[in-house]
């Protein structure tokens, strides 16, 4: 028989933590619509006229954002058993809990019924909440939004066994395979680096041809107006952390704001700095390797300005 002592190492399991963002989606609702322009206004003074340069206008509508509708919890969201709970059902739980403490602590018959009686109408309140649940599940179902959200949720159920959410572990161009997360982002830029400014051999440039230059037209209020309403809502957001859909709620005096600044951009030939950043986010192919690089296609993230910009021009 053999005996030994062995001191292991046990790596600490690390809780990711995921930005924290505004919920502009609540915008969907009108009472939040309203309550967010009326905030704005009293953080600009009694009327939404927004200012003329980008960047005091974009802070006060991301600080009126955050309070108005409230930032995300910063958390990767779950996929809990008890995602048909209620505020009944909690309320008697936490009842319930309360009432074993007290029979804990002190062991009447009173306290023992009580707390029976409780157990009893909880698993009523239950079953019930459970059976509503579903039935207005199975009736989302029917409809249209309820097929994209029984796809999505297929989708992520496939994603959670092949490590594709948050790409915590990639190989290098050896085959060696990165754990940490600094060494995951140097490799994911050093490919995407790569992937992006190798020479393309199809693209041959056409030599000895004139440019030809133009005057374009000053950008009108109806042009913005009209580009806003065929641009897409329910879009990632960019980095400035402003939606598409928060000039739409603004109405009138993001349009007139927005064709100003657009105006100026096409004079000055100068746009805000946040406008050129943008995020590249790696999506799996769904076949080969999960851990290679080249199994993922870029998808870039960036601000529906330029968007914007080109529908109203007509470019």
């Amino acid at each position: 028989m053999v005996v030994c002592r062995m001191t292991l190492m046990v790596c600490k399991k690390t809780r990711s933590e995921i930005e924290k963002k505004t919920k502009w989606w609540k915008l969907k609702k009108e009472e939040c619509c309203e309550e967010f322009r009326q905030k704005l206004r009293q953080a600009l003074g009694g009327q939404v006229v927004l200012p003329d340069d980008w960047e005091t206008t974009a802070e006060v509508i991301r600080e009126t954002g955050r309070k108005v509708l409230g930032v995300s919890s910063g958390r990767r969201k779950e996929d809990k058993e008890t995602w048909w709970w209620n505020e009944e059902v909690q309320d008697s739980i936490q009842r319930k809990r309360l009432a074993k403490t007290k029979w804990d602590m002190d062991r009447t018959e009173e306290n023992r019924q009580e707390y029976k009686e409780l157990q009893r109408r909880v698993k009523r309140e239950v079953s019930k909440a459970k059976q509503k649940a579903y039935d207005e599940l199975y009736t989302r179902l029917d409809t249209r939004e309820g097929q994209k959200d029984l796809y999505r949720l297929a989708r992520q159920r496939d994603r959670d066994g092949k490590d594709v959410q948050q790409v915590r572990v990639i190989k290098d161009r050896d085959g060696r395979v990165l754990t940490s997360e600094e060494s995951v982002q140097r490799r994911w830029k050093e490919y995407f680096e790569e992937l992006m400014n190798e020479e393309n051999e199809r693209e041959k440039r056409v030599e000895g041809v004139n440019s030809v230059e133009r005057k374009v037209d000053k950008i009108r209020k109806d042009e913005v107006r009209k580009a806003l309403k065929r641009m897409k809502s329910g879009k990632a957001v960019g980095p400035d952390d402003i939606l598409v859909e928060v000039w739409k709620c603004l109405g009138e005096a993001a349009v007139e704001f927005l064709a100003s600044l657009f105006n100026r951009v096409l004079e000055s030939e100068r746009m805000p700095e946040e406008w050129r950043r943008s995020v590249l986010v790696p999506i799996f192919k769904n076949k080969g390797e999960v851990q290679s690089c080249s199994n993922y296609r870029g998808d870039k993230v960036d601000e529906p300005y330029n968007e914007a910009m080109g529908k109203s021009s007509g470019s």
